[in-house]
């Protein structure tokens, strides 16, 4: 599958990231590259295979789930590298 340039821009906007133009070039091969690949994958026959099948038995690891008492207020916030009363205090990041 071909990639071009105006395809690594709109997906760098959606990430909101900036490229160069030569990034940019870069990019749009290496995404071509594993367009491609993703295309030759999909001619494998995978009837019969199980979604979620792994290649070594896998087996969750399910511990009781006990209730125990909470390390509190004050021990949660010392850490905190700022912090507003009794809440953590983050930057604003919405625009």
């Amino acid at each position: 599958m071909q990639m071009t340039t105006a395809d690594v821009e709109h997906v760098a906007r959606l990430a909101r990231l900036e490229f160069t133009s030569g990034e940019k070039e870069l990019f749009a091969g290496q995404m071509a590259a594993i367009l491609g690949y993703v295309e030759k994958l999909k001619e494998l026959n995978t009837d019969g295979i199980v979604p979620t099948s792994h290649a070594v038995p896998m087996e969750n690891a399910f511990r009781e789930d006990v209730v125990r008492p909470s390390i509190g207020q004050e021990n949660a916030l010392r850490n905190a590298p700022d912090r507003d009363g009794s809440f953590f205090a983050v930057p604003k990041v919405i625009e």
